[in-house]
């Protein structure tokens, strides 16, 4: 856990002043639900964004349902490692929301939408390694209701500019 503190902490240094005091004004709940999260993960870049990652992501959950739809339950499983081992993008996940996003309230969240992709996807690949690809299967509604809802909260609506008349 010092590794991961150590790895926070140099993401704080990289973080402009504005965000940095956010991050300072959240309670000790939520960073070490970030903690928590980040050490879930064993690749951490120092040079692509969370727009790179989520490009990553939607490849393995494609290559997932291929396994699925194809009955090749290693693909599938292999696929949703990856998902849930997914990087974590230079400088972390805050840097990309919003500063009105980087709430104890809004942060929360992220634990429900983190077991409903990536714990599901662990679950699906344990499913589909044990041979039971129905089961497998069973697990993509969650997965995907997590990765909606994500984006509903943190994301906004892609291609929607507020700047436009």
């Amino acid at each position: 856990m010092q590794k991961m503190q150590q790895m926070m902490q140099q993401q704080i240094q990289m973080m402009k002043p504005e965000l940095q005091r956010k991050v300072k004004d959240l309670t000790p709940e939520t960073k070490q639900l970030l903690l928590r999260i980040y050490s879930q993960h064993s690749r951490h870049s120092s040079q692509i964004t969370l727009r790179h990652v989520m490009h990553e992501v939607l490849a393995d959950y494609q290559s997932m349902i291929v396994g699925i739809v194809t009955d090749n339950p290693e693909q599938a499983a292999d696929s949703a490692r990856r998902l849930a081992d997914h990087r974590i993008p230079r400088g972390g996940l805050l840097p990309y929301l919003k500063l009105e996003d980087v709430t104890n309230e809004k942060l929360s969240l992220l634990a429900s939408f983190n077991d409903n992709v990536e714990g599901n996807a662990k679950r699906l690949a344990d499913a589909a390694e044990g041979g039971d690809m129905a089961k497998a299967s069973s697990y993509l509604t969650d997965i995907t209701t997590g990765c909606i809802g994500c984006h509903q909260v943190f994301r906004g609506v892609p291609g929607i500019s507020t700047l436009l008349r």
